[in-house]
Formats: C-alpha cells, sequence, structure tokens
C-alpha cells in the first residue's frame, strides 16, 4: 500500500504528527504531489494547488490564509481545529483585561524608567504610582462577541471573576449553548451589547459583517472609557476609529494582537505579537486534532470539523470505501447508483451529506472496485473527486 504523502508548510508540533504513523504516511517539507497539507500561517492563497491534492489541515482555527473558495471548487475538504487553543486564547484575553484595566505596562515602563540607588527610586515609586490608578473587574460588565470555543469560556471565566457577562451570537451552535452559564446575558444586536459593556472582546472571523464592527458610529454608541480587547481578527477593528476614541477618552485602552506603527505609538494602546495560541498545549492540542480529523479523511472519508464540507461519518462494512465529492444537485445519488450497479457492484451501506453547494457520499461495497468503475464516477458530470479508501 503506497503511503500517503503529507507536506508541512510551517513547522508543526511532533506530538501531532506522531498521529501519523510511519507505515501509512511519509511527512515532509517538500514534495510536488502531496496528498495533505497541513500548515499553520503559511499564505496558501498564491500557492499553486497540486492535483494530488485530497486535503489541507490547518492547525488553528482562522483560515483565512487559506483559499477555502477555490479548494471547495476542487472538491477539497478544509480542516481546522476549533477549541484547542480555546484555553490559551481565553488566558490571553483575562491578562489584557487585566493589563488594560490596571495600567500594568505603562507602569512597568515607567518604572523601568527609573534611574538612582533604591532609596531614590523608592521615592520615585510612591511619588509615581498615582498616575496609574485603575480599576477593578468584579461588576463591570464583558461583552463577548462570537460564542465559539474560545467566546464561551472567556465568558464563563469572567463570570467566575465576578463580572456581569452580556454575549452575542446569533448562530451560536447547541453544543456551545449547553456549555454556556446560564447566567451569561443575550444580548439582541451588536448594538445593544456595546452600549452596556465596560469591557469588550471579539471571538469572531473576518468576514463581511464582522469587518469595521468597530468604527467611529460604534464608538457613540459605547460607554466611556470602555476597554477594547481584540485577539480575533486586525480589520474587525478600525485602528483609526479606536486611536481617535483613546485620545476623547472614550476608550480607555485597547488591547490587541495585531501592531501597527500608529498604535504602537499610542501610550493606551497595547499590542502585542500575535500571541493568542502561542502556547506549547495549545500548538500541540491543535496538531493532535487536524492530524486525527486528516487521518481519518485519508483513510475513511470520515469528516469532522471541515469549513467548508459536511460532517459525515460510516461503520465500515465491506470489502471496499468509495468516497465520492460532488456538486449539490438533484439525481447525483441516481447517477452514483446506476454506475454501480452497471459495474455489478452491490452497495452494501451508503450515507450522503450535503453542505451549500458540495456533497459527500461514502458507499461501502462487499467486492473490490476496479479503476474502471471509478473513472465511470468520476465522468459523471458535477463529480468532483473519486477514490476508494
Amino acid at each position: 500500500m503506497d503511503k500517503f504523502k503529507i507536506l508541512t508548510l510551517n513547522n508543526i508540533s511532533p506530538r501531532g504528527l506522531e498521529r501519523l504513523p510511519l507505515g501509512r504516511y511519509e511527512i515532509t517539507s517538500e514534495t510536488a504531489s502531496p496528498d495533505g497539507i497541513i500548515l499553520r500561517s503559511y499564505n496558501m492563497h498564491e500557492m499553486d494547488i497540486p492535483e494530488s491534492l485530497i486535503a489541507v489541515g490547518r492547525a488553528g482555527a482562522g483560515v483565512n490564509n487559506i483559499p477555502v473558495d477555490k479548494l471547495s471548487g476542487l472538491g477539497i475538504p478544509v480542516f481546522n481545529a476549533p477549541g484547542a487553543n480555546a484555553n490559551a486564547v481565553k488566558e490571553l484575553v483575562l491578562a489584557a483585561m487585566l493589563i488594560g484595566c490596571r495600567n500594568i505596562c505603562q507602569a512597568r515602563d515607567f518604572v523601568r524608567g527609573l534611574e538612582g540607588d533604591n532609596a531614590t527610586l523608592a521615592t520615585a515609586v510612591e511619588q509615581g504610582k498615582k498616575q496609574f490608578g485603575g480599576f477593578e473587574l468584579p461588576g463591570r460588565t464583558l461583552g463577548v462577541i462570537g460564542l465559539g470555543a474560545i467566546g464561551v469560556q472567556v465568558a464563563n471565566a469572567a463570570r467566575a471573576l465576578g463580572m456581569n457577562v452580556i454575549g452575542f451570537d446569533p448562530s451560536i451552535t447547541v453544543r456551545r449553548a449547553w456549555e454556556l452559564s446560564s447566567e451569561v446575558q443575550s444580548a439582541q444586536s451588536v448594538d445593544e451589547l456595546l452600549g452596556k459593556s465596560d469591557f469588550i472582546t471579539f471571538h469572531v472571523p473576518l468576514i463581511d459583517s464582522t469587518r469595521g464592527l468597530i468604527n467611529e458610529q460604534s464608538l457613540k454608541l459605547m460607554k466611556d472609557n470602555v476597554v477594547i480587547v481584540n485577539f480575533a481578527r486586525k480589520g474587525i477593528v478600525d485602528d483609526e476609529a479606536v486611536l481617535k476614541g483613546l485620545e476623547s477618552g472614550k476608550i480607555y485602552s485597547y488591547v490587541c494582537d495585531f501592531p501597527t506603527n500608529e498604535l504602537i505609538a499610542h501610550p493606551r494602546a497595547i499590542t502585542l505579537p500575535h500571541l493568542g495560541a502561542s502556547t506549547r498545549e495549545a500548538e500541540d492540542n491543535c496538531a493532535i486534532m487536524v492530524a486525527e480529523e486528516l487521518r481519518d479523511f485519508l483513510e475513511n472519508g470520515v469528516i469532522r470539523n471541515s469549513v467548508n464540507f459536511p460532517e459525515i461519518s460510516l461503520d465500515r462494512s465491506g470489502e471496499s470505501r468509495i468516497v465520492i465529492i460532488n456538486e449539490n444537485r438533484p439525481d447525483m445519488l441516481g447517477q452514483i447508483s446506476h454506475e454501480l450497479g452497471g459495474a455489478g457492484l452491490n452497495i452494501d451501506h451508503m450515507r450522503n451529506e450535503s453542505r451549500g453547494d458540495l456533497a459527500v457520499t461514502l458507499v461501502d461495497i462487499d467486492a473490490t472496485v476496479e479503476d474502471g468503475c471509478c473513472s465511470q464516477l468520476a465522468a459523471i458530470d458535477g463529480v468532483l473527486k473519486v477514490r476508494v479508501v
């Protein structure tokens, strides 16, 4: 049996790659014909997509660096690792809230700039500390925009710290709703949330509806001295509007993962070098999750946590399994069944799932499937990929 070739476009945690056994997988940073790709932040948008490619795995949550629409048209699922780095991001958000309201970075810079003997330092510290007085979290209201894996953990942790929490997510899943503390209030709109919050944090992807979510107009809805935390995506917050808000006092502090020269220069903007998932645990967890997802699809056609394909699984039965990826259109199953019948193959078990314009069919057969049958299936108008696993 030929090995699956896995191309790594970034350094991937060895703990994740260990989930791809050497007997079945060849892992390399250089190959022109990979079956699978695993990456973190590498930009695939300018990359030529190899004809051999079957699946892509992002060892993280966001997929802005991956041409998802292009890969969908080629019948290639993109997997990610939602929730694998949630604790790491949650901890950083909590730290950012404390940094933002307690002036910790400004105070540290003040102390590092002091000179003199210890007695002189002690006097200067006592005289200077008053300018860094802040406020505490309990009793304040945190607004959480986006209640996925990370947003839910942030909301629950903030409640445990004594904060009031209000959340907004019109697409919250049943699973996340069960995980969310019943004490978290639900906002009916972003505007409602902005108007009630002392702290605001974002945990949403960058799409048309979230681009520029914080702008000059939305700032007018907020309380004075609001603390804004953004570890989601750069374009969600309009930097120019935030800088104006910092100058006017509308915004008490802004903490984010997306430095610019203008933000770095402002004393009440704290910018970090994209540290959200930068822990050993998060990198391990993301790599393990995406490696297991990739393996299950390559070996069994099972899809979990794909950003562009439907979830599908089927217990193995029969001698062979055919994985068919096709456009979601009428009579596709009829045509597939007709071709299999014409090849003299009896269907032992079949499952079909669709999502938007794409569908996946798993077919278990009690016989060996010849290459000619796969070619006939691939020739059906609307079929994007066919393979036997």
